[in-house]
């Protein structure tokens, strides 16, 4: 099974489902992680500060809260673009195993469906992180984890799916 699957597939047994989904629960798993305490802005900074001393020297404190800062968001961008990716497998991998109209529109619900389930977790963090002492939960986080996934979502439209499948005819009818 291909991790970006090209076209519709009809698996016949149930692993498809685990195959599928599994990476989206991982993902979500990790966020879930990321979510405590023990991963604020804080507790980041006595590891993170380490590492980017001892390979660009020393940083004065004031640097040193900026970059953090800037790290922290690429990571819940990137993060976030990995967790739409992994929902967008799956929801090809489930949706394909219905019946749909097009290759076009298969492809549009599933990344409409990933987008939305990464929103959604994105949502559910910043809500969790609202109740942590340490940490905050913030509106824009929610936007800036919805972007990450819309934009490495749309890369996989731009480098998979702008072309038809490799070696195949449109779809039948009955799709």
């Amino acid at each position: 099974m291909p991790f970006f699957p090209d076209r519709p597939e009809r698996a016949s047994d149930r692993r498809w489902w685990l195959a599928a989904w599994l990476p989206a629960f991982l993902a979500v798993g990790v966020i879930c992680v990321e979510s405590t305490q023990t991963f604020g802005a804080e507790n980041t900074s006595a590891w993170l500060r380490p590492i980017f001393e001892r390979i660009f020297g020393h940083l004065q404190d004031a640097r040193w809260e900026t970059l953090h800062h800037y790290l922290r968001k690429t990571g819940h961008f990137i993060g976030y673009g990995v967790v739409g990716l992994t929902f967008l497998r799956a929801w090809l991998i489930a949706l394909g195993r219905r019946v749909q109209p097009s290759l076009h529109t298969w492809r549009m619900r599933a990344t409409a469906l990933a987008i939305v389930c990464a929103a959604l977790v994105a949502s559910g963090d910043e809500f969790h992180q609202s109740f942590l002492p340490g940490r905050t939960g913030v509106p824009s986080d929610v936007v800036l984890d919805t972007c990450g996934a819309c934009v490495l979502c749309l890369l996989v439209w731009l480098v998979r799916f702008r072309r038809a499948p490799h070696g195949s005819e449109p779809l039948p009818a009955d799709y």
